[in-house]
């Protein structure tokens, strides 16, 4: 009996000795993973491929492209790549451009009996819809094909507050948060709701009705407006005021 408690405890010594030292082996060996590199790069782009939207390329035979209808070709403005205070930005923190030059438009659409012609021209600076189009690539360089109706405004200037609407779309200043709470509490920054009052900037000349005329929007410059609360574009204003702009339709009530 007691030589068999023996054997038995001598397997296990031997057994855990045994376990000890494989794990030993685990730890220091180094294992070569460059075999497996080549899986981990082609999961890494098939992953890639869902997030990032490739441009269509345009061979260099082409040298013209010319948009059909009430589209318009954008020229993409580069990104930023440098802070104003001239701090380099990260790829990651370089904000997707929504403005551009126009360098082609359409032949126009027709409303009713009459011919629509596009209201832009070659050379006109503008800020589109965020994700609107198609992008191109071009002469060597990023473009967009999109409808005139998915620009926003004409922007010649840095300062977003300078936007003309087109269409129907309107430009308001968002009011200023609210500080405290009804019972007098301090609010922080990130507790602090994002408005949706604000005062009209300007707006759009408004849509074409079935005979091609523009029909005036319901708003006026100076107007405090209600808007949706997740409608239009978010922008920043040189002074670090914040705008947005939406359509006309997006804003539910005038206050007074």
């Amino acid at each position: 009996m007691a030589a068999a408690q023996l054997t038995s405890a001598a397997s296990s010594i031997s057994a855990a000795n045994r376990f000890a030292s494989f794990e030993g082996l685990r730890a220091t060996q180094s294992v070569n993973i460059a075999s497996f590199s080549p899986l981990k790069q082609t999961s890494l782009r098939s992953s890639r491929g869902l997030v990032v939207k490739a441009a269509t390329a345009v061979a260099p035979k082409y040298t013209t492209l010319k948009p059909l209808g009430d589209r318009v070709l954008v020229k993409i403005k580069t990104a930023e790549e440098k802070t104003t205070g001239g701090i380099l930005l990260p790829t990651t923190a370089q904000s997707r451009p929504q403005g551009g030059e126009v360098v082609a438009v359409g032949e126009g659409r027709t409303i009713g009996k009459n011919k629509v012609e596009i209201s832009l021209e070659s050379g006109t600076q503008v800020v589109y819809s965020k994700y609107a189009g198609t992008e191109v690539e071009f002469n060597g360089a990023n473009h967009l094909i999109l409808k005139e109706d998915d620009i926003v405004g004409i922007l010649e200037t840095d300062d977003i507050k300078d936007l003309k609407p087109l269409n129907d779309r309107v430009l308001i200043k968002l009011a200023e948060a609210e500080e405290k709470t009804a019972g007098g509490l301090y609010l922080t920054d990130a507790s602090k709701e994002k408005p949706s009052i604000g005062t009209v900037v300007a707006v759009g000349p408004g849509l074409f009705d079935e005979e091609g005329n523009r029909k005036p929007l319901s708003v006026a410059s100076g107007n405090t407006v209600l808007y949706s609360k997740y409608a239009g574009n978010d922008f920043k204003g040189s002074d670090g005021s914040d705008y947005i702009a939406l359509r006309a339709s997006d804003v539910m009530a005038v206050l007074s």
